[in-house]
């Protein structure tokens, strides 16, 4: 399995990349940018949303445009969030955002999705920085949106923010990141062990 990480133009937010060269389709965590996605004639076979601000999904429909059957794997809360522009916050960003899917796949605390043969995405609730925060991992990788960025506080003063889900969602993350590699929503990865 490869990682590759995109740094986008709003918010310097990151994409995530999942590929594995023996399949002929990838996947994505958040999406933000797409130019460089759709360049490349990708078969993505879904995307999963960390959380449903709109730095971390303002490229969620123009990859849908490309590739209709794309699923969109989010949280109960950040569905309802794709469908507002006030819950998705890019009302405030002055490009209005509401999904053009109903392709969408809601996930909870606990649950599994098989990427490849060999290789499934755990999902466990990390709320805090917002309500719809999941936090994805395998067994090298994990990816923590704006949940956990090493070195930085955790954001909870933005609409639903909660600073006590936050602390207990750090300490989460922070047990499985022991032996993962981080891919946090915005900065570098990295592996705690090399800190």
């Amino acid at each position: 399995m490869n990682i590759g990480q995109h740094i986008n133009s709003i918010f310097n937010s990151n994409t995530y990349l999942i590929e594995d060269k023996a399949y002929d389709y990838c996947w994505l965590i958040d999406i933000g940018d797409t130019d460089y996605l759709i360049d490349k004639s990708l078969n993505i076979k879904g995307i999963f949303i960390t959380h449903s601000h709109f730095d971390h999904i303002y490229g969620i429909n123009e990859i849908l445009e490309k590739k209709s059957d794309c699923k969109i794997y989010i949280s109960e809360y950040g569905k309802n969030a794709l469908f507002s522009d006030k819950l998705n916050m890019s009302k405030y960003h002055g490009t209005p955002l509401i999904c053009n899917s109903n392709n969408i796949c809601v996930l909870n605390d606990g649950d599994r999705v098989d990427l490849f043969p060999d290789i499934t995405l755990n999902v466990i609730a990390t709320p805090g920085h917002c309500p719809s925060c999941l936090t994805y991992y395998t067994d090298k990788y994990i990816f923590t949106g704006d949940s956990y960025i090493p070195g930085i506080k955790v954001v909870t003063n933005l609409p639903k923010g909660n600073k006590i889900q936050a602390q207990e969602s750090v300490e989460k993350i922070k047990i499985l990141a022991e032996t993962r590699t981080i891919c946090p929503g915005h900065g570098e990865m990295i592996t705690l062990n090399s800190m």
